[in-house]
């Protein structure tokens, strides 16, 4: 059985806007596609051209549409201009589990971006009904994505051996969660 749509809420946080992607966000898509590792890691195409991010943004308005979960475009609120991606995916709800992923282009990164738009996200998942951990998942070696999720209240919980395929090599993740009734207490 489908799950049923999700609304696409409008997040405002501290310096950023968690908004539905639009056409407009191709630019950053095609930027995104450049970038070393983001395609690796997400759906972001690896080719820079029009049609590739057009069907990007498709592709994630879709996964509030399927009942997935809401994928957002981080961004600037004083000019809208989209600066990275951050979602919520429901595919462990039935568990009381919500997973988190995020990237920003290297040029916004080292400005704390991230972590804003990963505690605006957090105060949207905890009213999601059910919901008694928040996971996310980061390779060993990104530093900068670990203290994002440690300053927001993730903790980690340990490391899984061979959990990804990044473009046919097997990598180690960190796992780390949130739980709700310990944060907010």
């Amino acid at each position: 059985m489908p799950a049923p749509p999700l609304t696409m809420p409008l997040l405002v946080g501290d310096g950023v806007v968690l908004r539905a992607w639009s056409t407009a966000d191709v630019p950053l898509i095609q930027e995104a596609s450049r970038d070393p590792v983001i395609p690796g890691y997400t759906t972001v195409p690896r080719s820079p051209d029009r049609e590739a991010a057009e069907a990007f943004v498709e592709r994630q308005h879709g996964r509030s549409r399927d009942g997935e979960g809401w994928s957002f475009a981080i961004a600037d609120p004083s000019t809208d201009e989209a600066v990275g991606q951050i979602g919520l995916w429901l595919y462990d709800l039935s568990r009381g589990a919500l997973s988190v992923g995020y990237w920003v282009v290297d040029r916004h990164r080292g400005h704390g971006i991230a972590g804003r738009a990963l505690s605006t996200l957090v105060e949207f998942a905890v009213t999601v009904p059910e919901v008694f951990r928040i996971e996310l998942q980061v390779e060993p070696h990104n530093l900068a994505s670990r203290r994002t999720a440690e300053r927001v209240g993730f903790e980690r919980e340990g490391l899984l051996v061979d959990w990804l395929d990044v473009d046919g090599e097997r990598r180690d993740v960190l796992a780390y969660a949130l739980i709700p009734r310990l944060h907010l207490a």
